[in-house]
């Protein structure tokens, strides 16, 4: 089973920057994308950002332009860049992987990291 281990959160003002990183172990074959998620207190879990191992990268609305997600050469270690930071990204983020399927990221369900919390106040 695949286990992920999320870091680099923290807590920043509105317009400031972090970067998150994931170190993966026993990713499946099958798994040809890799991203992250976020969950905010009261709300359910939501894509933030994906990348296949070609190199295809996907992203929720609300964060283009201001995130940017990379990986590793061994396609194990993705990173998410954020950049100017809003209270609304606020929430616990995590570390997945999935089928890339005609250019969307298909997270196999259940298997996250503890996350990294991201705090960015007004």
């Amino acid at each position: 089973q695949p286990q992920f281990m999320e870091s680099g959160g923290g807590s920043v003002h509105t317009g400031g920057s972090l970067t998150l990183s994931c170190a993966a172990s026993g990713v499946p074959e099958r798994y040809n994308c890799m991203g992250w998620l976020r969950q905010a207190p009261g709300k359910e879990r939501e894509g933030v950002a994906y990348i296949s191992t070609n190199g295809i990268t996907q992203y929720r609305d609300s964060v283009k332009g201001r995130f940017t997600v990379s990986q590793d050469n061994a396609k194990t270690r993705p990173y998410l860049k954020m950049n100017t930071g809003k209270p609304e990204d606020t929430g616990m983020y995590y570390c997945t992987g999935g089928a890339w399927e005609e250019g969307v990221c298909y997270p196999e369900a259940g298997y996250y990291g503890k996350g990294t919390q991201v705090t960015v106040s007004s």
